[in-house]
């Protein structure tokens, strides 16, 4: 094992930038060393605020620095392809937050340049670390459940370019390159390799040029099937909502929370070390990288979610 990890975090002043640090604060052998905004001001604010010895602006500040071993990516997702292959070929592990690529042809490209650098190279695929899908997945791992359908609604309220604090944004979201991503790899993570997938998308935006709504199909080698309705027409509660129904047991997963079937919590305090999907999520990052392993939701385990995406974008194009 290698000392302390010493990590970068760009687009920090963003969203989930800031989810990222206050994960990466919780975690003892992990030093944040730098942040990046796009603006020195903003760079300065969140170094302020975390406490943070170094604030620049820029990935290639970051890339430059011999205080870094490794760089989170929280930045806009038309970035996220050509930033990860440039903080691998500058000698950086990194974690680049979801999607990995907006096309497949990207996404491909950037899992070539991962396999030659031989640093980790992880996407920010929350859902394999919330501590509620871990709970189902240890059941299935030990044979006590089979997922046979799973439901799932992905709604928020976006009919402005505004990201998760409600800021304006300079880059737009997208529901299947985004949004979908999250479920595509959860189910087959969760049920088998993806064998069938249909996708339909309602009217497009007149100013963001983006389907505001999408309805996807997908079935498994397990013979398992997902709808998942997506939205950014929603008005009412927003995130993403599963339901898991199964041989055995009906699961409803909120995040990092879990239920039964009729609506009754389960107590997945226990399953990690925390109840935040995200420090978790940055725990197995740094864990990787000081024992030298593949992490969970590395881009050779996701690349198949992209393969499935880029099928589905042929359907509605």
């Amino acid at each position: 094992m290698s000392d302390r990890v010493r990590v970068a975090v760009v687009g920090a002043a963003g969203a989930f930038g800031m989810k990222h640090l206050d994960g990466l604060a919780e975690i003892d052998d992990a030093d944040v060393t730098v942040v990046s905004a796009t603006s020195q001001d903003k760079a300065d604010a969140v170094a302020a605020q975390y406490g943070i010895a170094n604030a620049v602006v820029g990935l290639d500040a970051v890339l430059e620095r011999d205080d870094v071993d490794a760089v989170i990516l929280a930045t806009p997702t038309g970035l996220h392809a050509s930033q990860t292959q440039a903080a691998l070929a500058a000698g950086k592990h990194v974690q680049v937050e979801i999607p990995l690529a907006d096309s497949v042809a990207d996404a491909e490209a950037t899992l070539a340049v991962a396999r030659a650098s031989g640093k980790i190279a992880m996407v920010g695929h929350t859902r394999r670390f919330n501590p509620s899908h871990q709970y189902v997945h240890a059941r299935i791992a030990a044979g006590d459940f089979h997922v046979q359908q799973l439901d799932v609604q992905t709604y928020f309220f976006r009919r402005t370019n505004t990201n998760a604090k409600g800021e304006a944004r300079s880059w737009t979201d997208h529901l299947l390159w985004h949004h979908a991503a999250h479920t595509v790899d959860l189910f087959a993570y969760q049920a088998g390799r993806i064998v069938q997938a249909n996708a339909i998308q309602g009217p497009i935006h007149p100013d963001l040029g983006i389907a505001m709504d999408m309805s996807i199909q997908l079935k498994s080698e397990t013979g398992a099937i997902c709808t998942l309705s997506l939205s950014f027409n929603n008005e009412g509660p927003f995130g993403t909502f599963f339901r898991y129904i199964g041989d055995t047991a009906t699961y409803l997963a909120r995040y990092d929370d879990l239920f039964t079937g009729t609506d009754e919590q389960i107590d997945v305090s226990q399953v990690a070390v925390s109840m935040n999907g995200i420090e978790l999520q940055d725990r197995e990052f740094v864990s990787a990288i000081r024992e030298g392993r593949e992490p969970n939701s590395s881009i050779q385990q996701v690349i198949d979610c992209y393969r499935v995406l880029g099928a589905l974008e042929e359907q509605l194009q």
